[in-house]
């Protein structure tokens, strides 16, 4: 099982333990993509901030 396949499964589980139960597993595949590609963005933008930060000195 690949991590996203995991990482879906549990969404799911949180989800339907919330009351949430009318999405389809490809719903949860394609929120934890979403999750992923923000969480990647958001790494890219620190790394680039961290890195402007330390410029030339």
């Amino acid at each position: 099982m690949s991590v996203k396949a995991m990482m879906a499964a549990i969404l799911h589980d949180q989800m339907t333990a919330r009351g949430v139960d009318s999405l389809s597993r490809s719903d949860y595949e394609e929120i934890v993509e979403l999750l992923i590609e923000q969480l990647r963005e958001l790494e890219f933008s620190l790394a680039a901030r961290e890195l402007a930060d330390k410029g030339p000195q």
